[in-house]
């Protein structure tokens, strides 16, 4: 799955909300403090992270690419 950033960046829980990957922010912030997501092959802890353009976000089976 691709996204295309419309600002400089997103913060990730808020990316989970927009593609709908997650019913809420409480549920996408926890998916996170669980260390169940991957930024660019590393894992992500911080849920405000600031996404841009050319990182790669994995959850579960999903891949987003972010351009």
């Amino acid at each position: 799955m691709r996204y295309e950033l419309k600002e400089e960046y997103i913060e990730l829980f808020k990316l989970f909300k927009l593609l709908d990957l997650v019913d809420s922010g409480a549920e996408a912030k926890f998916i996170i403090a669980e260390g169940h997501v991957k930024r660019n092959g590393e894992i992500e802890l911080r849920k405000r992270a600031k996404i841009r353009s050319g990182d790669v976000i994995e959850v579960a089976d999903v891949v987003v690419e972010v351009i």
